[in-house]
């Protein structure tokens, strides 16, 4: 068919993309990836069948689609432009700066459920520059098909203990991991439960040091690149504004929350650290009525389950090349003016796609 490119900006990227490039590998396409920003040079890491290119070798290929895991994409480079999206809408920001932005850069959404589809259709349809296809999340396929005996390693090493993960976000108002650290540490210490640790790529450096060091027999420190094995090794997720939130729920598995900036009936959240260990009990014999909402909340989110998101998003592409999903009206003007500013920012004024 051609090539594929993917692209991405932050190191958060790649278990996004990296089952979409196996999907793309496994139908016999050749797959290339452009990397920028703090994703650059880790590239082969998605998978060592995917081909490390630079901004003039990108252009150059002309690929069929770019399959995007940042809120952005060189538009002179060819092809399809296609939105996987890095996390879930998590209500960090207004809809107007967050989640729901659009920017004018993307041919192709492909939206995780329902709860998103919906409102992304509704755009699509007022403004017409753009489609929508459900497909779900690609980074999600891990949870529901056979990962190699990744997560069963992970739980292997609780010894038949509970496994509680902790996973927090970068932003500084939001996160957790500077506040639950001693309370963390202290249920480590008494060893009744197993823990695996684990923070957003874009946290500072002395916060991963300080969790690191809490590895040992009750506890390991997760990469950000295990995290996938790691929600499906654990029991319960202990976290805060972050969108492991809604991936690890999909799972339909209870979460606990620490000052969550919308805190839901799905969601076991707390704002004093030291109610913790409580949190935790009631997390680990959750009750029915919390079990409902679990359920009711991750199918609205993602309610596919069979490992299977990342060939939709490439069935959802070659329908869209096909010209299958409609003709689409002329991206705005706005979309010019940040086009040049990609171009600013890339250092980059050769010719484009055609």
């Amino acid at each position: 068919m051609g090539d594929y490119l993917l692209f991405a900006t932050e190191r958060y990227a790649l278990p996004i993309l990296a089952p979409l490039a196996q999907a793309l590998h496994a139908s016999g396409q050749s797959v290339s990836a452009w990397f920028e920003g703090n994703a650059r040079g880790l590239e082969t890491q998605v998978a060592p069948y995917v081909r490390q290119v630079n901004l003039k070798q990108a252009v150059a290929l002309k690929p069929r689609a770019v399959f995007s895991a940042a809120n952005w994409v060189p538009p002179f480079v060819s092809g399809a432009k296609v939105q996987l999206f890095h996390g879930f809408n998590v209500e960090k920001r207004a809809d107007t700066r967050g989640h729901f932005r659009v920017r004018g850069l993307f041919d192709l959404y492909c939206t995780q459920g329902p709860a998103t589809t919906a409102p992304f259709r509704e755009l699509a349809q007022r403004e017409g520059h753009f489609a929508v296809v459900q497909t779900g999340w690609p980074k999600l396929d891990p949870l529901f098909r056979d990962d190699g005996g990744a997560s069963a390693a992970l739980r292997a090493s609780a010894a038949g203990r509970s496994v509680i993960l902790f996973g927090s976000t970068f932003t500084e108002r939001l996160s957790a991991a500077p506040l639950l650290i001693d309370q963390i540490a202290a249920d480590i210490a008494r060893g009744d439960r197993y823990w695996l640790l684990t923070l957003h790529p874009k946290c500072p450096p002395d916060l991963f040091d300080r969790y690191r060091a809490l590895a040992g027999p009750n506890a390991t420190f997760v990469e950000p690149e295990q995290v996938m094995a790691a929600q499906r090794a654990a029991d319960v997720l202990l976290s805060d504004t972050s969108s492991i939130v809604s991936e690890f729920i999909v799972q339909h598995k209870p979460v606990v929350t620490f000052r969550n900036r919308a805190p839901k009936p799905h969601m076991l959240d707390f704002d004093e650290a030291d109610a913790l260990p409580q949190q935790l009990a009631r997390a680990l014999a959750p009750e029915p009525a919390l079990m409902e909402e679990i359920v009711r909340y991750a199918d609205s989110i993602h309610p596919d389950r069979d490992g299977q998101s990342s060939e939709r998003v490439i069935a959802a592409t070659e329908d869209f090349v096909a010209g299958e999903l409609g003709v689409l009206k002329p991206k705005p003007f706005g979309a010019r003016f940040r086009a040049l500013q990609i171009r600013k920012e890339l250092g980059y004024w050769g010719l484009g796609a055609r």
